[in-house]
Formats: C-alpha cells, structure tokens, sequence
C-alpha cells in the first residue's frame, strides 16, 4: 500500500514539476541589444527576446529613437519597403498654405522602428499561424484595447487628414488575401494623461485633442509561397527559407500616429531544424505637428510634463501602465514579449 502511494506521490510531483518547467521556458523577458537582427540565432538564450529601438538605459534624449521618415526611407530603403504601411508610401500632402503660396503642405513623419528576435521550441512547418488571426489573439495581446471585426474599412469614422496617402495602390485593405481579418479598434488614454489632455483643450483655441485612440487595421497570415523570399531575408539578416510571415497593418488613427505595422517573420533555425527564429518589427510613424508642440508645452508650467516627445518615449510624469499610457518603448517590449509567449504555449 506505501509503496503505491509513494509512486503515485512521485508521479505527482514529478508532473507538478514538469508543469512548472514547462511554464518557465514559455516566460520570455528582453535583452537589450544594438541590433536584434544581427544577433545569431544560436547566441539567443532559451526564453530570450534580444531587442533594440534606440531607447535602452544610457540612451541620450528620448528624440533619438525618432528618425525622419525621409531620412529613414533614404539610409534603409528595405526597412522601408517591408515596415512602411506600403512600398510606395511616401509622407502625403495635406493641401496648398493658407497664404496662397504653390507649394503643398507635407504631413512631415517621424517614424520609431523597433526590431526583435527571438526563437520558438517548434519547427517552422508545425506552426500555423492562421489560427492567431482572430480578435481572441489581438485582445491577449493588450487588453487596454477594444477590437470589433469589420468588413471593411470606414474612412467616413476619420478626419481627413487622418487618411490621407493612406490607400494602398496595390490592393483595397482588407481584401486580396486569403487569411485576414478587418478590425476597429480603440484604446482610452490612461492614468494622467486624459487629465493633461483636458487641460491642454481648455488652454488653447486650435483644434481639440482626443483623449483616445481610434483605429482600423487588417490582420494577415502570409504563407511561405505569397511572400518576397529574398527581400525578407535581407531584411531579417537571415538567409533561410521564410515559412510564414505575421502582419498587423493600421492604417487609419484618429491622433498622434499617420500609421503603424508590426510584422513578424519565422524563418527556420540554421542549426535546429526543431526550432523557429522569429525577427518582428513594429513601426510607427508619428506626426511632426505632435512633436511640434513642445515649445508651446515648455512655456506653461503646469504642462512640462505633456511634452509630446517625452510622454511618447516614456520619459513623462504622465506616463503609466503597460500600453500605450508607457510610451511606445515600453509598449513595444510588453507587445512583443506577449506575442513570444503565446506563439511558444499554442
């Protein structure tokens, strides 16, 4: 009789213990690094997620991790190509000046570039990626923000200007392929920053800040034979064959941002054919006019704080919880770090 116990006991603990392994390698937590994309995949520790945006600790002022979209268009035309909402896409006008002069106003970009990699314990062909196409995934992801399916895109929900340059000449979104989805969202600023935002609409005539963000976006799954073999391995730095490709293209938002992507490519490890090298992106480009208002912000005492640039980049009294309230350094870690989690359990 002990002795069945005592095996029965041990069987217990042993898969208690097996659980609990199991649940620690699916934990992944970032390493900051000068480039992601150029780390080997053999050097990424188990549960590692190597990371860079500009922004680790000992970066100078929070402006940095911001490159001109031009100039970043200009230094990696690749990048560009894969990370802007489209190949083509360039900052659009916006209409000729008040004054009457000939020539168009440009809506100027910043864009903040994140890169990651990290590895997945399953084989490139045992992932299927299409089954992360769904609301459940996205809400997991950051559930500060509301999602809604959509059969298309409404333009009518957004301010002109919102919208502009923003249609994909080579395709309609949300259609042209075959695992996609279309989606509204919207995220309520958090903490102290809606409270910042009154404040700032109550102080000044121009035109009122929301104090949410809207937005509308697709949701694909790319297989192996739909994507641009040669182009994403430049961009990855990895010269195996891309199995599946995971994208988010937003490309209608109400305030602050022109637009954003997140892109995720698995390539096959060069070492383990067991195992999956993920290379994720997330881009998003910042209006110039946010960043603009920093001289008005500097002027009023009880709005040092607000300084668009410093509440974007996390560096802000304003700055809270784990989504987009952080700033986007820390919403692009925790964003990341989710996705690494729920693609190596499922």
């Amino acid at each position: 009789m002990w002795t069945r116990h005592a095996i029965v006991l041990f069987g217990l603990l042993t898969g208690l213990y097996g659980f609990a392994a199991a649940a620690r390698a699916q934990d992944f937590h970032i390493e900051e690094v000068d480039a992601a994309r150029s780390v080997n995949a053999a050097d990424i520790k188990p549960g590692a997620i190597v990371f860079s945006d500009h922004t680790s600790p000992g970066a100078v002022a929070s402006e940095t991790a911001l490159i001109h979209f031009d100039e970043w268009a200009d230094k990696h035309p690749n990048e560009k190509k894969f990370l802007a909402l489209f190949p083509a896409y360039t900052e659009p006008p916006l209409g000729k000046p008040a004054n009457g002069g000939s020539a168009p106003v440009i809506d100027k970009l910043y864009m903040y570039v994140a890169q990651a990699r990290f590895v997945l314990d399953k084989a490139p062909g045992s992932i299927d990626l299409s089954r992360f196409v769904t609301l459940d995934f996205l809400q997991k992801i950051d559930p500060a923000i509301t999602h809604t399916k959509i059969a298309a895109p409404d333009p009518t929900q957004f301010k002109a200007d919102a919208i502009a340059g923003n249609d994909n000449p080579d395709r309609k979104w949300c259609a042209g392929r075959t695992t996609s989805i279309c989606i509204q969202s919207s995220y309520k600023l958090e903490g102290k920053i809606p409270m910042g935002i009154l404040l700032v609409n109550k102080l000044r005539d121009t035109k009122q800040v929301a104090d949410h963000i809207d937005f509308q976006s697709e949701l694909s799954a790319l297989a192996a034979a739909d994507v641009d073999q040669p182009g994403l391995q430049d961009l990855t730095g990895l010269n195996t064959p891309v199995s599946s490709v995971l994208e988010q293209n937003l490309f209608y938002v109400n305030e602050i941002m022109k637009f954003g992507k997140f892109l995720a490519v698995f390539q096959a490890d060069p070492a383990d054919a067991n195992k999956t090298v993920v290379t994720a992106f997330m881009t998003l480009a910042v209006k110039a006019s946010v960043l603009d208002e920093r001289r008005s912000f500097e002027t009023m005492p009880v709005l040092r704080n607000l300084v668009p640039a410093q509440v974007l980049m996390g560096q802000s009294s304003f700055n809270s919880g784990s989504s987009i309230s952080a700033g986007l350094p820390k919403y692009a870690r925790n964003e990341i770090t989710t996705i690494a989690g729920i693609l190596q359990r499922n």
